[in-house]
């Protein structure tokens, strides 16, 4: 029974990766920093800061994702108006401040990537949490349509959602200098 599994998340992970690989430059890196930041696998400031206002970005968002682990803890197992407020307001919170660093342009690029800091079981509050966030104030007038026109119908609408959890996590990757590696 296992070995039948194995094609098929190969397939699944291919899948991932290639939707990653569809996301602009930008998006990319954004989503490996977050990931760095929100699952503590590297040292974020390090790694991903380029200037003083990249390491504000970084500290405001590793102070914004603190939250991450209660609120993996907390996601709601059914749509109980009592059991949403203090999941849905802090997830709304952290996906509007990434959505105001102007690098998720689409509720796809949100989706992949916090299915990946919170897991799949986040999937069906993340159209009202990207909806909720994209719809704020403190984006300007043309993102917030932009970001809005990105979730698909069926998106907004799906009657049910994957239980399977992301296999791939996009990670730093150094680059190589092909012209020394061939001399050697």
């Amino acid at each position: 029974m296992g070995s039948r599994n194995k094609p098929a998340q190969g397939a699944m992970t291919l899948a991932e990766m290639k939707e990653f690989a569809g996301f602009p430059a930008s998006t990319q890196r954004y989503i490996r920093r977050s990931l760095d930041i929100g699952l503590d696998r590297e040292d974020a400031m390090t790694r991903w800061s380029r200037d003083i206002v990249e390491a504000a970005s970084i500290r405001a968002q590793a102070r914004l994702y603190r939250s991450l682990p209660s609120l993996r803890e907390i996601v709601p197992d059914d749509s109980g108006l009592d059991s949403i407020e203090p999941f849905l307001a802090p997830l709304v919170t952290v996906v509007a401040f990434d959505l105001g660093q102007g690098r998720l342009p689409s509720f796809s690029a949100a989706r992949f990537l916090y299915e990946r800091l919170i897991g799949a079981s986040v999937r069906p509050w993340l159209p009202a949490a990207f909806c909720a966030a994209a719809a704020l104030p403190h984006l300007h007038p043309e993102l917030r349509r932009k970001l809005l026109q990105s979730i698909s119908e069926a998106a907004a609408t799906a009657s049910g959602w994957s239980n399977r959890q992301p296999a791939f996590f996009p990670y730093w990757v150094e680059k190589v200098d092909t012209g020394q590696s061939l001399a050697n």
